[in-house]
């Protein structure tokens, strides 16, 4: 065997552009594939009707009077906490929720539409701890959350920069979500999403970004986006109404997404648990047209399997991936954008494990029509984890996605008729052409994280893994990153309501 001598060296692996950690323009990506359609229609139906015998005969517990008053007002049956559901009023209230609306950004140009054959990719939100090669897995500091937000600002790939992207526990819990805010609003300036565990963070929310995008603009525009997650099986409770009332009488978005385990919070089956979370769904959805015809909302889907062995939740699971599908068709029948599954992992670190559950999890989200994708990049875990270089791996991933998504280029040039029948003679290659040069560095989509080199030069470099590269990787993004130009007295305007603000909460009004 020969030995490569050892003063070859590995070429060093060009960034994408000479300026490949400055702030590119967001480009989001539409949907320019078909969506996989799994159901027929006359399954469709039969899902869709199971889902209005769920809301008709079961109801729906709200566990909040201000969101029962509204359903009184609407003439609707109510027995003690539960709401009953008749298909009519389903129908004529879902037709107030609109299709496809902007989110928007503080920099205009980085704004984004919800909807239709739009796609958007956000990153992970609410993990308690955070992982890295240096320091392993520890508790999420502000630190921790401030360098995922530059990161998330540093990337063409997101879209916006969501709230919790790491929980920050060296901020007590009174005040965290003033602090986390304002973080997000001064140090990005993609749409973001308000911090939405209570009415009460939710309405600070409200108040900063009033601040921040001026009261008349808040009125007419969609600048923050929450989620509101149902306590399956068909439970809303106070913590989740009070936030979905303060948005929705704010005209702000509203993403109602049950968070269902099949096996524990939904039956074992896929059709049971796909008609369940579509009930549950719309209740919410329903709601949100009652306090403001026309609100912003978005059809959520996160349903994993639990393994009825060990009781944990399995990510990456073929049994969601199918459940994602039909809950995608129910929301293209009702008209609503729809939120689909993130770069989900079980795994506790970046491994063959965690890079399968990932890929499992995103590919067939972009099969299914996604409108938003949220924990898109960072996921480890179970969602307990944000990972660092798990996060500028999955970036490479979006990146991925973006070129899926724009399908097939049918522009002209494309063929390359010249050079497949005049240039290049049978048996010969295209390295050289004419065609292959105007292209070469477009043409294909080119990881600057997955290796490609021979072997024996990977060898020679010292053998490196993707996470060792992903480290370094992180590195530079959170040294590249500039903070984006705000208007002059922005950041001290909401300093000063952060600061009014924080002796007057205390962490029952939080976590109470």
């Amino acid at each position: 065997m020969t030995t490569p001598s050892p003063k070859r060296r590995r070429r060093q692996r060009p960034e994408r552009g000479p300026n490949a950690n400055k702030v590119q323009k967001i480009l989001q990506p539409t949907m320019n594939v078909p969506y996989y359609e799994l159901l027929n229609e006359e399954q469709l139906e039969l899902v869709h009707d199971k889902s209005m015998q769920i809301l008709e005969e079961g109801g729906i517990a709200f566990i909040y009077e201000p969101a029962l008053e509204y359903f009184r007002k609407a003439g609707l049956k109510i027995k003690g906490d539960v709401v009953y559901f008749d298909r009519e009023f389903v129908r004529e209230t879902l037709a107030l929720a609109p299709s496809r609306f902007e989110w928007t950004a503080r920099d205009p140009e980085k704004s984004v539409q919800i909807g239709e054959n739009y796609a958007c990719f956000a990153p992970v939100v609410g993990p308690p701890f955070v992982r890295d090669l240096d320091g392993g897995r520890r508790d999420g500091t502000r630190q921790d959350l401030q360098n995922f937000i530059k990161m998330t600002q540093m990337t063409p790939f997101l879209h916006c920069t969501t709230q919790e992207i790491v929980v920050p526990a060296d901020i007590p819990i009174a005040h965290r979500h003033l602090e986390l805010f304002y973080d997000h609003l001064t140090m990005g300036d993609k749409p973001t999403m308000g911090v939405y565990h209570t009415g009460l963070t939710g309405t600070d929310s409200l108040n900063m970004a009033k601040i921040a995008f001026g009261e008349q603009a808040m009125r007419e525009k969609h600048y923050l986006h929450c989620i509101v997650n149902v306590s399956s099986p068909r439970r809303l409770d106070d913590r989740m109404l009070s936030m979905l009332i303060a948005y929705a009488q704010n005209n702000q978005i509203i993403d109602v997404t049950p968070f269902i385990l099949s096996g524990a919070m939904g039956p074992v089956s896929i059709l049971g648990t796909v008609a369940q979370l579509n009930a549950e769904a719309l209740s919410g959805i329903l709601l949100a047209q009652l306090i403001n015809p026309g609100n912003p909302c978005v059809y959520g889907s996160f349903q994993a399997v639990v393994d009825l062995q060990s009781g944990a939740p399995v990510m990456g699971a073929p049994e969601s991936q199918l459940a994602l599908y039909m809950n995608a068709q129910l929301a293209r029948k009702y008209g609503l954008p729809f939120r689909a599954a993130g770069a989900y992992a079980s795994s506790k670190i970046i491994d063959a494990q965690g890079a399968y559950e990932s890929a499992l999890s995103m590919f067939p989200s972009l099969q299914c029509g996604p409108n938003f994708i949220l924990h898109a990049a960072g996921w480890l875990e179970s969602g307990l984890v944000a990972g660092y270089e798990k996060f500028v791996l999955d970036l490479e991933m979006l990146g991925m996605a973006h070129t899926f998504l724009k399908g097939v280029d049918w522009d002209e040039d494309q063929w390359a008729m010249n050079e497949i029948i005049h240039e290049v003679e049978p048996g010969g290659h295209h390295l050289g052409t004419d065609h292959t040069m105007r292209h070469m560095k477009s043409a294909f989509f080119r990881s600057e994280l997955f290796d490609y080199e021979a072997a024996e030069n990977w060898a020679i470099a010292g053998s490196e893994d993707s996470r060792t590269r992903a480290a370094r990787k992180v590195k530079s993004l959170i040294g590249s990153y500039e903070a984006p130009p705000m208007r002059n007295g922005m950041a001290e305007e909401l300093r000063e309501y952060v600061e009014k603000r924080i002796p007057e909460l205390d962490p029952s009004q939080i976590v109470g």
